[in-house]
């Protein structure tokens, strides 16, 4: 069967093999490739790596400019190609690896002449099959075969494999839930009997596998972290995400915690949101098992969203995630539970919302109600109340609900008053924007200045409590109307 190959991986190899060298096309582009072939779902390899048994110092040689960076025989091979996946083709010489003292590499590399000895040291099966020149499938572990019946499989010892490189673990769980694949048996149970060496791997990499399951497609994500807590792996990823096991919620629930937060998670996966609203809807009930008073269906979950954003962003943290996705994350668990009764809030109240929330995550915090709606097992995702809410976020939105958006800015008060840079300009500028949040007419420079007059005159002490009068006024959504929502479904 004829392959379509990249002319850039072509070139390559054929600079390979007129130099008198052999040349595979090896890893899991063999995989994408076969897995069309076999009459699944046909997949565009992503990364196309080259196996030779030309060593790293004749392979700069053959091809100038290209960057050789490791000691695992490694070769980036620059190309001309305007394709990002293509730009830098990897080439690695053919190696054997011995002892793995930091279980994620090895102690030695030594280079050999033989493709097959090359396949041996590889994870798993339907990832240790090579492709030549002559479209011949190199296979000498029978990962075609597990290809067709979807099955992840160790090479060789799946012991010794995961002692070789502890990531193993959750890798093999990783392409499960992208390929929608099972994990053959004797693999599986070598998992969960090595899953503490998973304790030894750097966050970064652990983080790395988690967005990759995350992102998986379909019921993946769900799958996959499901699978990571049946393999004894998730404790050592997200154990504060155990607690919810068997947890169960009020009368307004049908699913424990658990269940609940997998549910959500594969709500936002199936539609395709973005990683940020994914994790966010898999923590927002986090805090859920530390908070509850009480059994039955009268039990309560009282500020479960204050306590899961601080979880949350302890747990991204934890995960060595940036701060700007941390943050994220946590800040749409923090208000996943704003409410909105169509007869109560009023245009000003909107605005107070989105000036605490920030109108840039209003969509991902409706994603993120969808998610929970879904997951408490009601079957409509956006409600009549939710498209009145959207609305109304529509109707405020040219309305300004922060400080950027006052026609007065803070040197122009300073202008006006003649202090210097200091807390009394941030105090004005506080005053100012609550009363244009409760009537925007207000927002003119001519109003804004006659009031920043007025304000002046007042004392250190007087300012800075009207100030903090209005940066602490409960906007609707979180006022008395919220409270009565909260007790009538149980959560706070």
């Amino acid at each position: 069967m004829k392959f379509k190959i990249p002319q850039e991986v072509a070139e390559v190899i054929k600079t390979l093999i007129e130099s008198g060298y052999s040349a595979y096309i090896v890893g899991g582009s063999v995989r994408d490739l076969l897995r069309g072939a076999a009459g699944g779902e046909s997949v565009e390899p992503k990364d196309w790596d080259i196996a030779t048994d030309a060593k790293p110092e004749k392979l700069q040689e053959l091809f100038p400019g290209s960057i050789y960076e490791n000691k695992f025989g490694t070769v980036g091979v620059k190309t001309d190609s305007d394709e990002k996946e293509l730009a830098v083709v990897e080439v690695t010489t053919f190696r054997k690896e011995e002892k793995y003292s930091d279980l994620r590499h090895p102690d030695k590399v030594d280079f050999t002449s033989s493709i097959e000895e090359d396949l041996a040291r590889r994870d798993f099966t339907i990832n240790a099959m090579a492709l030549s020149p002559q479209n011949e499938v190199i296979d000498p572990f029978g990962g075609r075969a597990d290809l067709k019946e979807k099955i992840i499989r160790a090479v060789g010892e799946p012991a010794k494999r995961f002692g070789e490189d502890a990531l193993r673990l959750m890798r093999a769980v990783r392409i499960s839930a992208e390929l929608e694949f099972s994990i053959e048996d004797e693999t599986r149970n070598a998992i969960k009997d090595s899953s503490e060496l998973l304790g030894a791997i750097a966050k970064e990499r652990i983080r790395d596998e988690l967005v990759k399951i995350i992102m998986s497609p379909g019921s993946g994500p769900m799958n996959g972290i499901e699978r990571l807590e049946e393999l004894d792996l998730l404790k050592y990823i997200i154990p504060e995400l155990r607690e919810g096991i068997g947890v169960t919620q009020n009368k307004h629930h049908i699913y424990t915690v658990w269940e609940h937060n997998l549910l959500a998670l594969d709500y936002t996966a199936k539609k395709d949101y973005s990683f940020e609203v994914r994790m966010a809807s898999l923590l927002h009930d986090v805090a859920k098992p530390r908070v509850k008073e009480g059994e039955g269906p009268n039990s309560t979950f009282y500020n479960h969203e204050f306590v899961g954003a601080k979880m949350a962003r302890g747990i991204m943290d934890n995960l060595h995630f940036s701060k700007e996705v941390s943050r994220k994350v946590a800040h749409l668990v923090r208000y996943h539970m704003f409410y909105y009764n169509v007869d109560e809030v009023t245009p000003a109240g909107v605005r107070r919302f989105l000036k605490r929330v920030g109108p840039e995550n209003v969509p991902d915090l409706i994603k993120l109600r969808e998610a929970d709606r879904i997951g408490s097992g009601v079957p409509k995702a956006v409600p009549y109340k939710l498209r009145h809410f959207l609305f109304m976020i529509e109707k405020v939105k040219a309305d300004p609900v922060g400080p950027k958006m006052l026609k007065l800015n803070g040197e122009e008060v300073m202008k006006l008053t003649g202090n210097e840079p200091g807390p009394r300009v941030g105090w004005i500028l506080a005053v100012l924007l609550e009363e244009v949040l409760d009537d925007p007419k207000k927002n003119s420079k001519k109003h804004l200045s006659e009031r920043v007059k007025d304000l002046n005159e007042l004392g250190d002490k007087e300012l800075e409590k009207k100030a903090h009068q209005a940066d602490e006024r409960k906007e609707e959504f979180e006022s008395g109307l919220e409270e009565g929502m909260k007790k009538k479904y149980y959560v706070k």
